[in-house]
C-alpha cells in the first residue's frame, strides 16, 4: 500500500485487540498520550473529543496501542513503526533511511508521521477523504514510536531486535528492554507499580525542571517534526542502548539506573510534542 493512499475501513477494527511487541509497551504508548492530552488546546480537545470512538470515554491513553494491536489486520502498517539506519554511522537522513524492506519510500515512521498528519488537517472538510479517527490513532501511536531510541535503531540487528540480552535474570532483547523493560522496572521500584504514579511524576518535571526545554521541544517549522525526533533518536540509541551492549549481555542496575533518565527524557518529549503537534493540527 502506498502511504498516500489511505485504506478507509470501518472502525470495528478496534475489536482485534491482539497483543504484539516491538513498540513501546503498552504503559509507554499510555504514558506518552497521557501526557499530551492535557497540554491540548480548546479546538485540538474538542477534535479529539469528537474524533475518538464513544467507548474511549475521552481518553487518547486508551487507545494509544491500538496501532499495534491492528499490526496483523492492516499488514500494510508494520513498516510504519520504525525505521532502520546504517550501523554506527548514528546519523539519520529521511531520502537514505525512510524505507521498508523493499526499498519502498516513504514507507517508515517519518513517513507515517508526515502522511496522517497531512489526512488530520483535513478535519473540518465537508466531504473527507481519510478516516480521520484513524489518522489520529495512527499519528498517536507514531509519535510515541518515533521517541523510543531503537525504533530508530540499525538495519542489520533491526533496532536491536536480534540482539539478545538477560534483563537481571530474564531472557530479553535489547528492543524490548527499551519497550518494556525499563519503564516496567522503574514502575515496581518507585512507583508501586502504578503507571498514574510515573506520569504525574513526568508530568511535575515537565512543568517544573524541564519547562524550559519543554517549550524548546514544542518548536517546529512545520506542522510536524519527525526527521528531528528521529535524528535525537538515533543519538540516543547510540549513547545509550547500544552502547556497552553485546550479545548475552547481562543488564542490571547499572544500565537501569544510567538508562532510565534517557526513558523518562524521551517518554516526556513525545507527549509535549504530540500535544504540540495535534495543537497545530487543530488549532
Amino acid at each position: 500500500m502506498e502511504l498516500n493512499k489511505f485504506h478507509i475501513v470501518a472502525f470495528a477494527v478496534l475489536i482485534f485487540y491482539i497483543p504484539v511487541g516491538h513498540s513501546w509497551g503498552i504503559d509507554g504508548h499510555l504514558i506518552i498520550c497521557r501526557l499530551a492530552q492535557p497540554r491540548l488546546s480548546k479546538a485540538a480537545a474538542d477534535a479529539v473529543s469528537q474524533l475518538l470512538p464513544a467507548d474511549a470515554e475521552n481518553d487518547l491513553g486508551s487507545l494509544c496501542s491500538w496501532a499495534d494491536r491492528v499490526k496483523f489486520r492492516f499488514h500494510w502498517s508494520s513498516p510504519l513503526h520504525y525505521l532502520n539506519t546504517p550501523d554506527n554511522l548514528c546519523t539519520y537522513q529521511y531520502n537514505r533511511d525512510c524505507k521498508d524492506e523493499d526499498g519502498r519510500k516513504d514507507r517508515c515512521v517519518a513517513g507515517a508521521i508526515n502522511n496522517y498528519t497531512t489526512q488530520l488537517l483535513s478535519y473540518g472538510d465537508s466531504s473527507p477523504r481519510y478516516n480521520l479517527t484513524e489518522a489520529l490513532l495512527f499519528l498517536s501511536h507514531f509519535m510515541g514510536d518515533i521517541h523510543q531510541p531503537l525504533h530508530v535503531g540499525f538495519t542489520s540487528d533491526k533496532g536491536a531486535n536480534t540482539i539478545d540480552v538477560h534483563w537481571y535474570k530474564r531472557k530479553a532483547v535489547l528492543h524490548h528492554v527499551w519497550d518494556s523493560s525499563i519503564i516496567e522496572t522503574a514502575e515496581e521500584r518507585f512507583y508501586d507499580a502504578q503507571v498514574n504514579e510515573l506520569i504525574d511524576a513526568l508530568q511535575k518535571n515537565i512543568t517544573t525542571v524541564w519547562s524550559d526545554q519543554a517549550k524548546a521541544w514544542e518548536t517546529c517549522d512545520k506542522t510536524s517534526c519527525p526527521d528531528v525526533y528521529a535524528s535525537e533518536g538515533i543519538k540516543a540509541a547510540c549513547d545509550w542502548a547500544y552502547k556497552g551492549v553485546h550479545e548475552d549481555s547481562v543488564l542490571g542496575d547499572d544500565y537501569f539506573l544510567s538508562r532510565r533518565p534517557v526513558v523518562n527524557l524521551r517518554l516526556a518529549q513525545g507527549g509535549v510534542r504530540l500535544a504540540a503537534t495535534l495543537n497545530r493540527i487543530f488549532g
